[in-house]
């Protein structure tokens, strides 16, 4: 059997003509560009961390500058009959990051003085904006065209600075300065796009730029940035066929294991299935689902972010909020809600018109185990090999059945942690086993509502429904009885799996389990 040559896969490629001259894989979102450029002259899309923003910015300079022949068979191709050249000033602050004042002026400095040598401005202004001013005229007046910016990246320098109070108003005067004169040049552009991780604020950096247009919701726009689902069952069928292949299962089993890992992005309501497109290109290539994007890095700015806003896991699961509240500027925001969603780590799962409540929830496995990897150091020391190791052979006992041995590996291990404040409160412990269980990559609830209470957690595995109530200086008898006495088990008497009722009690001078109960509902 002839096997297909497939094209190569634009892994860490950014530049939209180096993907096209090496022939590489492109879904094509010259569609959305077209719609773009003629919805509104100024444009603001945020979209989270490896979505394709700097390949989006690069095919609008790409077309921008004329470049027809990049665009043979592509939609875009079909609709544009003139192909003008304009002048293109493209900023990517993306390299802005990790930077004191001074260095973050003399690095926009730097970017605009690369511009001004092309366009013959021999002696610049001081200040950056009136640079800014400057160079955008002499662009004009030297091409006759007028003039497009697009900034990639616009909030980098600010992202890493957020939770500094003293730092952040700083960098942020400098780059409201930087970007002041976009508006006041209007006379002179064509079209200005900025991206960016959270949204901006029209009270801060752009109170100059009221006319920027906010695409990041609409969902004529929902699917410019990763890559929806029928873009990955027509344009990339055979990779899926290539990746079944290599893992010796059907291309369902595939396509329903990528979707489980990388799909549930929605950026507006209604919108189509989106997949993390930096995990998708590289679960194609090595034919595996890595955790690929949260290896990548995951930003310092977060996890501090969580810390001052006092974030517990259970907290980022499956909230309720109007758009207001996770859509607003990441200066004014008053809960850690806004940050999550425009970072990706939460996104829109379903949308009530009558209340106007968007229902908000961890998108896929890989964001899953990436965040609570991120979250368990607050409450198991998890830098150890050890505790990496433990939470793995959990996981394998609890595939195999073996509560028992879960349970002693957890105990045996929870000796060895150094001692944690809250490690006296039956809510910590609850947080611990919720960060735990969610590793396992298993559906995974708490304080879960009956007619007669609430069980503490629930863990649904393919073979058992699992009921767990945890006590503190009590015993893992009492925890049975109480699941008994409230009959918790007829919630989920039709769930179709065996239910198993787990009893487990804490002791917080020890700080470990002391003993635990294990009961199968026949």
């Amino acid at each position: 059997m002839e096997t297909k040559r497939l094209k190569r896969l634009p892994v860490g490629i950014q530049t939209f003509s180096e993907v096209i001259d090496l022939n590489c894989l492109y879904i094509d979102k010259t569609e959305y560009i077209w719609n773009m450029i003629h919805h509104s002259k100024y444009i603001f899309l945020s979209r989270p961390r490896r979505f394709g923003k700097s390949l989006l910015c690069s095919t609008l300079q790409a077309y921008f500058e004329g470049r027809k022949d990049l665009f043979k068979g592509l939609f875009i191709e079909t609709v544009e009959k003139e192909w003008t050249e304009h002048p293109v000033l493209r900023f990517d602050m993306s390299l802005g990051k990790h930077m004191e004042k001074e260095q973050l002026e003399r690095y926009l400095g730097m970017r605009l003085a690369e511009y001004e040598m092309k366009y013959g401005i021999t002696n610049p202004a001081t200040d950056n904006n009136d640079r800014l001013t400057a160079l955008i005229q002499s662009a004009y007046h030297k091409t006759g065209k007028k003039v497009v910016v697009i900034i990639d990246e616009y909030d980098a320098p600010l992202l890493d600075v957020v939770h500094e109070e003293k730092t952040l108003p700083v960098l942020h005067n400098v780059m409201r300065n930087f970007y002041s004169p976009l508006k006041a040049s209007d006379p002179y552009l064509q079209f200005v796009f900025l991206t960016g991780i959270t949204k901006f604020s029209q009270l801060s950096i752009f109170s100059e730029l009221n006319n920027l247009k906010n695409i990041s919701m609409r969902p004529d726009f929902a699917g410019v940035c990763g890559i929806t689902e029928e873009e990955m069952l027509t344009a990339m069928s055979d990779y899926i066929d290539d990746f079944a292949d290599a893992q010796q299962i059907t291309c369902e089993e595939t396509i329903e294991g990528l979707k489980k890992q990388y799909d549930g992005y929605h950026f507006s309501w209604p919108s189509p299935d989106i997949f993390n497109p930096f995990s998708l290109l590289n679960a194609f290539q090595d034919h595996d689902y890595t955790n690929y994007w949260f290896s990548s890095g995951t930003p310092t700015y977060l996890i501090e972010m969580l810390r001052k806003f006092n974030v517990v896991p259970t907290d980022i699961s499956s909230m309720q909020a109007l758009a207001s509240a996770f859509d607003a500027p990441t200066e004014n925001m008053k809960s850690i809600t806004p940050l999550l969603y425009q970072s990706g780590y939460i996104t829109i799962k379903d949308y009530d018109r009558t209340s106007r409540l968007y229902t908000l929830d961890i998108p896929n496995g890989e964001i899953r185990v990436g965040l609570m990897e991120s979250l368990l150091p607050n409450y198991v020391d998890m830098r150890t090999e050890a505790g990496t190791t433990t939470i793995a052979k959990m996981y394998r006992a609890l595939y195999h059945d073996d509560l028992n041995e879960m349970f002693r590996l957890l105990q045996a291990y929870l000796l060895t942690v150094p001692y944690c404040d809250n490690a006296n409160s039956e809510g910590h412990y609850q947080q611990m086993l919720y960060v735990i269980f969610s590793l396992f990559g298993r559906y995974v609830d708490v304080e879960v509502h009956t007619p007669t209470g609430r069980v503490d957690i629930v863990m649904k595995t393919a073979k058992a429904l699992y009921l767990f109530e945890l006590k503190l200086n009590m015993s893992a008898e009492a925890a049975i009885k109480q699941i008994d006495l409230k009959d918790y088990s007829s919630k989920f008497a039709l769930s179709a799996l065996p239910i198993v009722k787990v009893g487990i009690n804490f002791d917080p001078e020890r700080r470990t389990l002391s003993d635990w109960n294990i009961v199968t509902n026949e």
